[in-house]
């Protein structure tokens, strides 16, 4: 299996979800995923104020990268901040957050097997 293929549309045509954990402040707008392997390309919102502490340091069996579109938020173990127009590639394995942030974000992200 793998993502569907789609030609140009308004990504305002997906609805945005609560992401897996629950929290009503982190939610996901998946564009695109194979729902054999779990990946997927999606926007993540952050509204202001969320905290991803309950769900822990998160690591994937996936590679990951993130282009930060709006906002910031703060990686707590790594006790660092980070901005619109930073990007991020994770391998899989790699371990990162939990996150918060006091202004929102908004991330747009792609994740895919090696």
């Amino acid at each position: 299996m793998s993502k569907p293929e789609r030609e140009f549309f308004p990504v305002t045509d997906v609805d945005f979800t609560v992401c897996p954990g629950g929290d009503p402040k982190i939610v996901e707008r998946i564009l695109a995923a194979d729902p054999g392997t779990g990946v997927a390309t999606r926007i993540l919102r952050y509204e202001p104020g969320a905290d991803s502490t309950p769900m822990g340091v998160q690591k994937h069996d996936f590679w990951e990268e993130v282009y930060i579109l709006e906002g910031s938020f703060t990686d707590l173990t790594l006790g660092k901040t980070f901005v619109k127009g930073m990007y991020a590639c994770r391998p899989p394995g790699m371990p990162h957050g939990p996150w918060r942030t006091d202004e929102g974000v908004v991330t747009f992200e792609v994740r895919y097997r090696a």
